[in-house]
């Protein structure tokens, strides 16, 4: 194993490392906050849905192969469960995970070429409520979608890309706004910071072996959303309504490589439908 490998695998198990203490870290917590004694514990479940359009912009200078393009994709459904459990008037924990299949055009001023990608994206925070109308968050973030590299302007063919995964954190702030009635306003605004591998395998070409190659990245950015939401009483349940925008950044540590990117903008934005049920135990 050359030194490289084995440096980059130092670094994956101090990045696995920095998620166990990251989870630890989350259960100490829930833990304090929770209360010994035996009481009910509020829990809201249910579905929600983002239907979202999405843009990727490639920037490629690295060794003077200066070369952009966008990725256009069309809209497409993201869904999955909505979870928070509320263990004290102050502290409640909220997890939500989506799923959506999209189909992307990249555009670089030559030939448009279609693909398709998988996008998850998944949040668990724990929030502290500042008062009647305002909360802050900490949690963690992992997202995972696939991307194309600017492979027409290196020669190289790529045999394997993984899917573009990133780690990390956010913090932020939520509003509730009671309006008339039932009716309420909700808005959320998170930043963002991430890290992760990209991890590819190219063909051999021109003489060129086989490179099995891994690029490091740090992604930063902010998520928010605004939505209308009114409480049925009679069945517990809240529908809510709005809309979200997300942005990131993946800045490339290595921008001198002749195969892939210097970064990567992410920008994706849509409408959101959310039902959720509330119940005790």
């Amino acid at each position: 194993m050359t030194q490289k490998r084995i440096a980059g695998q130092a670094r994956n198990d101090r990045k696995k490392g920095n998620m166990k203490k990251l989870l630890l870290l989350t259960l100490t917590i829930i833990s304090i906050i929770t209360p010994h004694k035996s009481h009910a514990v509020d829990i809201t479940a249910g579905l929600t849905g983002w239907y979202a359009w999405g843009e990727q912009y490639n920037v490629q200078t690295g060794k003077g192969n200066a070369h952009n393009s966008l990725i256009e994709s069309d809209p497409s459904l993201l869904y999955g469960p909505a979870l928070s459990v509320k263990f004290s008037d102050d502290f409640n924990l909220t997890f939500v995970f989506l799923y959506g299949k999209f189909n992307a055009v990249k555009n670089d001023g030559g030939t448009p070429e279609e693909s398709k990608f998988n996008r998850i994206d998944t949040d668990l925070a724990l929030n502290y409520r500042l008062n009647d109308y305002l909360k802050v968050f900490i949690g963690a973030k992992y997202l995972s979608y696939d991307i194309v590299p600017n492979n027409d302007t290196t020669g190289f063919i790529f045999e394997k890309i993984d899917a573009h995964k990133s780690y990390g954190a956010g913090l932020g702030l939520s509003a509730t706004i009671p309006l008339t009635g039932n009716l309420f306003g909700l808005a959320t605004v998170s930043g963002l910071y991430l890290f992760g591998n990209d991890s590819f395998v190219t063909e051999e070409i021109w003489g060129s072996p086989p490179n099995d190659v891994k690029l490091a990245y740090n992604e930063y950015g902010f998520n928010s959303n605004i939505s209308l939401a009114y409480y049925i009483a009679d069945i517990s349940t809240v529908i809510s309504l709005g809309g979200r925008f997300q942005y990131l950044i993946a800045d490339y540590k290595n921008k001198d490589n002749d195969v892939y990117l210097d970064y990567i903008r992410f920008m994706i934005y849509g409408v959101t439908l959310t039902a959720t049920y509330n119940f005790s135990i």
